[in-house]
């Protein structure tokens, strides 16, 4: 098993992590076309946009933001990163009808038929999953005594 190592051991340390999330990258064939999406997916919006890549992020501009980078070469094989989105104030189903309305496709990376997600992929084939259970369902079971 791997171990850890203990940030507090490190010599810089001052009691505050020294690295955060700050950016997503995502290559892309069509930066636009798979920024509109995530925007569309995630409520964001466009923040800059420079030679080859455009930058989303929440209207506050929160981080973790996602860059869009131009690539010459299409995807080939399973992202070895995904991102996992559960529903917020709607049921699983709507928001996978919504995300199939917004271009998402359903995709098979040997997920197998008893997996409780779906596995979806962007419109350059980047995948993504959908959890079955809502943000509500978690926020409930969180506070259901046991």
């Amino acid at each position: 098993m791997l171990a850890l190592a203990d940030p507090t051991e490190h010599v810089g340390y001052r009691g505050a992590m020294p690295s955060q999330l700050a950016t997503i990258a995502i290559d892309a064939i069509e930066p636009k076309l798979v920024a509109d999406f995530w925007c569309a997916v995630l409520g964001w919006q466009v923040v800059e946009v420079d030679t080859g890549i455009i930058s989303i992020a929440p209207q506050d501009r929160t981080l973790p933001s996602i860059d869009v980078i131009a690539v010459p070469e299409g995807k080939t094989v399973k992202n070895r990163l995904h991102f996992d989105l559960r529903a917020d104030g709607v049921s699983t189903a709507e928001e996978l009808e919504r995300l199939l309305d917004l271009g998402a496709q359903r995709t098979d990376v040997g997920q197998g038929p008893d997996v409780s997600w779906v596995v979806l992929a962007d419109p350059e084939g980047n995948e993504f999953c959908l959890l079955s259970r809502s943000v509500q369902d978690v926020e409930q079971d969180e506070t259901v005594p046991e």
